[in-house]
């Protein structure tokens, strides 16, 4: 018999070698998906061991509980020109509903403030500081998502407040909408004469008690595909919104319990526990919230579930053979005028993952030597004539350094000795060069 030792032993054997060696195309069906499945969950154990998302889903209650009334005041200004206001107060009483008669007090307490709130006495400078506030949140959920995506750089400053407006002012009429029309469609006479008939009636019933875990599915899966500031399969969003529906689910079930026995806390903390709780609810939130995201994204990219986890930066030189290819890649479509090309276009091309072209693309910005358009999606041109870029000068403007790095550098004493190495390996990819353009490189 086996000591737990040797069984632990084996099983780190197991999880380290050959889950990750095997050949799955010379596995049968079963064995496949035992494997894609362990595979699975040990990328997401270890996206949960690395703290990340945890640190995030903490960061994203602080900034709820600064951003829930200023938001929820905004949303009423916007639901009332539509009369669908009233709907609000049911939704997040059933958002709440883990935590009992604590949730209801909470949302009687947040609706308080909200009514209190007069949008419209607050002058210019007052709503302004309103939807910062607002904004503030969306973008914090935004670079939350973008790192569980991969996603280097965040949207424009031009487009934040027209997307995220758009989310604010649009979102809550879609939402109380379908609320409204599903709430109409159970009471007309013909699902209620439908109901009396048996099996639809049973039918029915079971059906209404999934339309709260419909429509935060559907709410998740909107999240995922518009947060990110990068494109979502909707079919990715969708298993993600899935998995992390059930999650909400369960944990709100599980949740309530624990609430329901919490009464000593009640006796240690006094009027906190209410205030403690609801911040453990939404931490819990937040990070199914996420967990649904970094489902979707391995679903998007399945090549992303292996042993090592590759948030590594990119070294000097394949930093500069990408760099090279993406300035090949651009020049190409634009001395044969076949336009410019989005974040996924080159990635496709290329045959790399997204935020890996995304760094590098950020780079080339970075140096001025690709500009970024304000379509949707971005799209990326050459913010000079390759005929008059040298690509001497091109790799030397890839590998200048950034503003941090520069300071860095000016401060270290220069040795002439070494100087005089770097300046000679320099002349000499000039001379190899022999004053190429980056036109001739895409031409050739």
């Amino acid at each position: 018999m086996q000591s737990p030792v040797d069984i632990y032993d084996s099983a780190k054997q197991f999880v380290l070698g050959r889950l990750w060696r095997a050949d799955l195309e010379t596995l049968s069906a079963p064995r496949q998906y035992v494997y894609q499945l362990l595979r699975f969950l040990f990328v997401m154990a270890r996206e949960i061991s690395t703290g990340q998302l945890t640190l995030r889903a903490m960061s994203l209650v602080y900034t709820t509980l600064l951003s829930m009334v200023p938001l929820l005041a905004v949303s009423f200004s916007v639901l009332k020109a539509f009369g669908v206001h009233n709907q609000v107060e049911p939704l997040l009483f059933n958002l709440v509903q883990p935590l009992g008669e604590q949730g209801n007090e909470i949302v009687d307490k947040v609706l308080g403030f909200v009514e209190n709130m007069k949008v419209g006495v607050l002058g210019s400078v007052g709503l302004v500081l309103l939807l910062y506030t607002v904004i503030s949140l969306i973008q914090k959920v935004e670079l939350s998502f973008n790192y569980v995506w991969h996603t280097k750089s965040a949207r424009p400053l031009s487009r934040r407040f027209s997307d995220y407006l758009s989310v604010i002012m649009v979102g809550p009429v879609l939402v109380f909408s379908a609320l409204g029309l599903t709430a109409s469609m159970m009471n007309s006479e013909v699902i209620q004469a439908v109901m009396g008939i048996e099996p639809f009636g049973s039918l029915l019933v079971f059906l209404s008690k999934l339309i709260p875990w419909v429509l935060i599915v559907l709410a998740f899966t909107f999240v995922y595909i518009f947060v990110p500031n990068t494109r979502v399969k909707f079919s990715s969003a969708l298993v993600g919104a899935l998995v992390g529906g059930a999650l909400w689910q369960g944990t709100g079930l599980l949740f309530a319990e624990f609430a329901s026995s919490s009464t000593k806390y009640a006796a240690i903390y006094s009027g906190f526990a209410i205030l403690i709780m609801f911040m453990i609810w939404l931490y819990l939130s937040w990070l199914i919230l996420l967990l649904g995201a970094q489902v979707a994204f391995f679903h998007q990219h399945p090549e992303r579930i292996c042993l090592t986890d590759k948030r590594t930066p990119l070294n000097g030189r394949f930093r500069e053979q990408l760099a090279l290819l993406v300035m090949y890649r651009v020049a190409y479509r634009f001395i044969h005028d076949e336009g410019p090309l989005s974040l996924d276009d080159l990635a496709d091309v290329l045959h790399i993952p997204v935020d890996r072209t995304a760094e590098v693309v950020q780079l080339l910005l970075d140096r001025h030597l690709l500009l970024e358009t304000n379509s949707e999606p971005a799209m990326y041109a050459l913010a000079t004539d390759p005929a008059g870029l040298e690509l001497a000068d091109l790799l030397q403007l890839i590998r200048s350094p950034g503003n941090e790095q520069a300071v860095l550098e000016s401060q270290i004493l220069a040795g002439a000795p070494v100087d005089a190495v770097l300046e000679q390996m320099e002349r000499g990819g000039r001379e190899q060069l022999g004053g190429q353009t980056l036109r001739d490189l895409a031409a050739g």
